[in-house]
């Protein structure tokens, strides 16, 4: 309901913005014939908005705790939306009374209005949580001021926190940056001084009436210089002032990786699957798997954004019908998510039109899946047609066209986690090989020959095999499972 309420607001916002857009392009001048003559364009707009704002999660986000996250999803969401009504138009109008210029304007006032209405919400709010806190400003004094050691985006996670929590119980000094960027600041706090200088920073403020209390340590104790290691455990051994780990404190194995995090000479190799909800046998890194590093890959990407968002425009009305039809089958939502490890075990969403119904009936008792599924959840997922809301993770990056089809945490085929190296796919080389009718050994096998020797060819290869797959069903390739495997075998050995 609280989405249906922002949906509501937002679409109300676009209105307007288009509405300013028409007085603009027409010198502020009213006609009642350029409005009847753009409302073809209007209502397209409107039409495409329904669809665009919920997927790129628009609708979802709180306004007051809004984020850059956010406004780029508004921006996405404005892109879809533009082209999307310009198509439409073109289809029924060929655009007749709607100027060139009209979409370029509408799309810069309606990003400017959504973004800013979210900004003027996260702003009043923050404003009426600072005049709350002076409020409630006790009459003594328990305040302590801190030093935080770290130009990484840690410390800038911590003095948000400060900032928005405890702005009058911590005062922060200052800033030391292992590069000794001084006079640089972070956030409103000034860089001081290396870590190697700490001793001396702190002597510094204490002439001007700052008394540190305690040193807050926004990076990796072992990735500092043995200088700054030895500054501040001596300063921790020799004086009251408490020194304090925020990567142990939080509970986080913070990476080599951020941007001070190792010396260019001596890079760390990140691990594959960083998220706790891979099994231990799915943390394997590329540069201990032959992983063939290719031009392909990035030529790849740029034919997977072009071909989406060409299919999300020739397939948005046969989106529209399926997602109505589900809708009137099953109910709302009309779509089902599940999380699983994408490209290097990064998690993301799935999304599908749902093809089954509730998991209990009236009286309580839990449905099998056989039930639950409906004669149109059959179709759809006979016909590959509750997969189409998968061409939006293609075009944001998520997944491919061609690789590995994503499995979930549990799935994850044991010492075959070479397959998550790369974005997983739409179909794939195994799909065609075998489907569902193959052991999932010997569908990772086919994932990590993929991965090995993915080219265009290959691709081409797989998009045309997917065809017959459709429409016939899944057929077992024995030689190509074999194949896999001797290679497999061959690299291990």
């Amino acid at each position: 309901m609280r989405s249906a309420y922002i949906l509501a607001i937002d679409l109300l916002l676009i209105v307007a913005a288009t509405v300013f857009a028409i007085l603009l392009r027409d010198n502020l001048e009213f006609s009642e014939d350029r409005f009847e003559a753009v409302l073809p364009y209007l209502l397209a707009t409107l039409g495409v908005a329904l669809i665009a704002l919920p997927l790129f999660g628009v609708t979802r986000a709180v306004w007051k705790y809004s984020s850059m996250r956010n406004y780029i999803d508004i921006v996405a969401a404005t892109g879809a939306m533009v082209v999307g009504a310009v198509a439409f138009t073109f289809v029924m109008t060929r655009l007749d009374g709607t100027p060139r210029a009209l979409p370029i304007i509408q799309a810069l006032l309606i990003m400017v209005v959504l973004i800013g209405a979210r900004i003027a919400v996260r702003t009043w709010h923050a404003r009426q949580r600072r005049m709350a806190r002076v409020r409630a400003v006790a009459l003594h004094d328990q305040s302590e001021t801190v030093l935080v050691v770290g130009l990484t985006r840690l410390a800038e996670l911590y003095l948000h926190c400060v900032a928005d929590f405890a702005p009058d119980r911590i005062h922060v000094a200052g800033v030391l940056d292992p590069h000794g960027d001084v006079g640089r600041v972070l956030i409103t706090h000034p860089v001081l001084g290396t870590a190697e200088q700490v001793s001396e920073v702190i002597r510094t403020l204490e002439v001007h009436g700052v008394f540190v209390d305690r040193v807050v340590v926004a990076l990796p104790f072992k990735e500092m210089s043995k200088a700054a290691q030895h500054a501040l455990l001596a300063l921790e051994a020799g004086s009251d002032i408490a020194l304090e780990f925020l990567d142990q404190k939080m509970g986080l194995d913070v990476q080599a990786g951020d941007e001070q995090a190792a010396a260019p000479s001596q890079p760390a190799a990140a691990p594959l699957a960083p998220t706790a909800s891979l099994a231990p046998h799915a943390r394997l890194s590329a540069s201990v798997w032959p992983f063939p590093r290719s031009r392909y890959w990035a030529v790849k990407r740029l034919i997977d954004i072009a071909a989406s968002s060409i299919l999300l425009l020739v397939l948005a009305p046969v989106m529209a019908v399926v997602a109505l039809a589900v809708a009137a089958d099953v109910g709302s939502p009309v779509l089902f998510w599940q999380q699983r490890p994408g490209r290097r075990g990064r998690p993301f969403r799935v999304y599908k039109f749902r093809t089954m119904g509730a998991a209990h009936d009236a009286s309580g008792r839990r449905r099998s899946d056989a039930e639950r599924v409906s004669a149109l959840g059959h179709l759809l997922r006979r016909t590959r047609l509750d997969e189409l809301p998968q061409l939006f993770s293609i075009l944001l990056g998520h997944m491919s066209f061609v690789g590995p089809r994503p499995l979930l945490p549990v799935d994850q085929p044991a010492g075959h986690s070479a397959r998550l190296l790369v974005r997983p796919g739409l179909t794939g080389w195994a799909q065609i090989k075998g489907g569902r009718i193959i052991s999932a050994e010997d569908k990772a096998a086919l994932d990590v020959w993929y991965v090995r020797n993915a080219s265009l060819a290959l691709d081409l290869r797989i998009l045309l095999g997917t065809i017959p797959m459709v429409l016939f069903g899944e057929r077992v390739a024995e030689d190509a499972i074999a194949q896999a495997w001797r290679e497999l075998k061959e690299v291990r050995a």
